[in-house]
């Protein structure tokens, strides 16, 4: 039987971690969902399952419309095949928090840590007099939207009741919308701390301009300007970020966060289950951490093997 399943979307994103799997020797095979699962069918695929779903598949889905996201389906799937006894990485609970920036706020908020002011919504006639209540300026993001899709800002409300008017509005593929505080980095830099196995395993500070794609890996860098550089955050950053994983039950992925330039508060705001990590490693960190998670999922295959 193989050792581990991959469930992936993106053609050109996880080359890397290919490449580390056959550096290791493991024994795996790779698909993506386009495929029917049979709800009565109680032999998965593998004794380990690696979560590698996008929440910007949306992006990518035939015409480009939404309608062929396999995020829901994808939930479902893990939740499935963990009932049939495989152990999941980064899980179908792991995936609902992935796939709802309002439910990522709210926990991280549960644990006493700043967040950009946020009222949720799902109605976009809801968002003028939302509004108001956060003050300008104001981004609207979609509760799902990877790779910075679905995020506008507007500096006053004429630009805004005019975007809702015009059905302008950004949307989300589950309805709901977030009406954000416009939070001002410090240096224009956010800071990504990535965790394996809930803990702290390195760092980047990524800078894009003003962007709000700062999708760090290979197949997104390109030319689109995004520049980082490894960092060590203040160890009260680490361990906030440590307790998110914890809390979330992640398994591998990064947290994100941002320095408040008008108060000096870090503020977390984005929790990304799917970690493609940073371009070129090792020159940016001196070693790939494929091979790190490698090396964790070799030690879940062990246990699952018993």
């Amino acid at each position: 039987m193989t050792d581990l399943a991959i469930l992936y979307e993106h053609p050109a994103w996880f080359a890397p971690l290919f490449a580390a799997l056959d550096r290791h020797g493991i024994n795996y095979r790779a698909f993506t969902p386009d495929l029917a699962w049979d709800p009565a069918d109680p032999v998965p695929p593998a004794p380990v399952v690696l979560n590698r779903i996008a929440m910007s598949s949306f992006l990518r889905a035939g015409d480009g419309s939404g309608g062929e996201h396999p995020i829901f389906f994808a939930t479902a799937l893990f939740d499935h095949w963990a009932r049939s006894g495989a152990r999941i990485i980064n899980d179908a609970a792991v995936l609902a928090i992935d796939s709802s920036k309002a439910r990522q706020l709210s926990l991280i908020a549960s644990l006493g840590l700043a967040i950009p002011a946020t009222r949720v919504v799902h109605r976009p006639s809801d968002v003028a007099m939302t509004a108001e209540a956060i003050g300008f300026p104001l981004v609207v993001k979609a509760n799902i939207g990877g790779s910075g899709a679905g995020i506008t800002r507007f500096d006053n409300m004429a630009e805004l009741r005019y975007a809702i008017g015009a059905g302008e509005l950004q949307t989300s593929v589950d309805g709901v919308l977030l009406v954000q505080d416009y939070v001002p980095a410090r240096d224009g830099t956010i800071t990504r701390i990535e965790t394996l196995d809930r803990r702290f395993l390195y760092a980047i500070d990524v800078a894009g301009g003003g962007a709000f794609d700062l999708c760090p890996a290979d197949a997104c860098v390109g030319d689109s300007g995004i520049s980082m550089r490894a960092v060590k955050p203040a160890a009260e950053l680490v361990e906030a970020a440590e307790r998110i994983a914890t809390a979330v039950g992640l398994d591998v992925g990064g947290i994100e966060v941002m320095v408040d330039d008008r108060d000096g508060v870090p503020r977390f705001y984005d929790i990304n289950a799917l970690s493609n990590f940073v371009a070129k490693p090792l020159d940016v960190l001196g070693y790939d951490p494929h091979d790190r998670l490698v090396e964790y999922l070799v030690r879940k295959i062990e246990e699952a093997r018993g």
